[in-house]
């Protein structure tokens, strides 16, 4: 039987569930806080044509996508972004224990998406203590109704979270469901005292989670986990197909190149030092359907005014390197690469994250260096 007593087990056998969030997530029941479809593992599911799938799903440790482009209608065989998920419940309990929200503590959550999560944390803290804004006003009306309907009270509203929600501060903690290219300040200054946590990073990387703690107007602390989540909706770059950001493909200057492109691909601490120095584009390994085992490493400006290509072939110690555009992409990749190495592969776990009113710097081995 799909229950949230399975969901409990489940995230139990995974040692998932910190200690205290174990009633509230037997108590929550999720279902309440899905549409009658959505996506998940690359199909739809409907609870009409398939209610048994339906709810093994919802109460499967799994993500549940909404919401896409959104909530706009597109057409047949458009590109379509993902807006709004059900994030997978091992993952929210992963930023629940970092945020080590206690009694009494004030939350806002920036991002309400479904309402699942603000639920959660009213069923802990009391929903008095529980502020969520959304920046959907559809999205942020359903997440209340869900709650409501789980006798779960929060305030839910919309607004722009990337603000914060200054009225009802100061708050204890922050969290944050989607991820931020920077930490806004205006939640430092919400949360005088307190910690925040929040996916944080650029187009090229942006599987971390920032967790910082509040005092004297600075937030600092370090990069955790490996989350993946939508981004804020304020600047959001374009996102479509391949062929949507190549162009002047006749004009590409050609070079090449002795790193391996796997390389940069090997391991997420590679990928996060790249992504300090390429916030503003992203990367697509595309391999041949035909069995040789080529590949090619595109990466992608945001802005679609420049790309670059590396193609990887077996056997080989040199690579062909196309590039267009204003922005020499690979070559600020591999540089970028070549200095996280002369670092000495430093793991992730060694930077760190300050942020003031000044701004916000990331920094190497107890901000001895500062990097990006």
């Amino acid at each position: 039987m799909a229950t949230p007593e399975r969901l409990v087990e489940i995230l139990t056998r995974k040692g998932a569930i910190p200690p205290g969030w174990e009633e509230t997530v037997a108590a929550v029941r999720r279902e309440l806080f899905l549409p009658d479809s959505f996506e998940t593992g690359g199909r739809t599911v409907s609870r009409d044509r398939e209610p048994e799938r339906w709810l093994e799903c919802v109460y499967g440790d799994l993500a549940l996508t909404t919401q896409l482009d959104d909530g706009r209608a597109a057409p047949e065989g458009a590109y379509r972004l993902p807006t709004s998920s059900s994030s997978m419940p091992s993952v929210m309990l992963e930023m629940l224990s970092l945020l080590r929200a206690e009694e009494g503590h004030r939350v806002l959550e920036a991002g309400a998406g479904t309402g699942y999560n603000a639920a959660w944390l009213a069923h802990r803290l009391g929903g008095g203590n529980v502020v969520s804004v959304d920046i959907d006003p559809l999205l942020a009306e359903q997440a209340a109704r869900n709650a409501a309907a789980a006798g779960t009270h929060p305030r839910i509203v919309c607004g722009d979270a990337d603000r914060g929600r200054p009225e009802d501060a100061p708050y204890d903690r922050l969290i944050a469901t989607y991820t931020v290219p920077r930490i806004p300040y205006a939640w430092i200054e919400q949360t005088p005292h307190g910690r925040i946590v929040a996916p944080w990073g650029g187009s090229f990387f942006h599987a971390s989670f920032a967790v910082l703690d509040v005092a004297d107007g600075v937030g600092r602390g370090r990069f955790h986990g490996h989350p993946s989540f939508m981004r804020t909706r304020n600047n959001r770059p374009y996102r479509g197909r391949l062929g949507d950001f190549l162009h002047h493909t006749d004009e590409a200057a050609a070079t090449a190149t002795t790193l391996d492109p796997r390389r940069l691909l090997r391991t997420p601490d590679a990928l996060f030092a790249v992504g300090l120095a390429l916030p503003r584009a992203w990367y697509h390994w595309v391999r041949a359907e035909d069995g040789s085992g080529e590949a090619t490493l595109w990466l992608l400006a945001d802005d679609r005014a420049s790309w670059a290509s590396v193609d990887y072939l077996p056997g080989q110690r040199e690579y062909l390197v196309e590039q267009y555009g204003p922005e020499r992409l690979w070559e600020t990749a591999e540089e970028a690469f070549r200095q996280w190495e002369g670092w000495g592969t430093p793991e992730r776990a060694r930077f760190g994250v300050t942020v003031s009113e000044a701004g916000e710097r990331v920094w190497l081995d107890e901000e001895e260096r500062v990097v990006g």
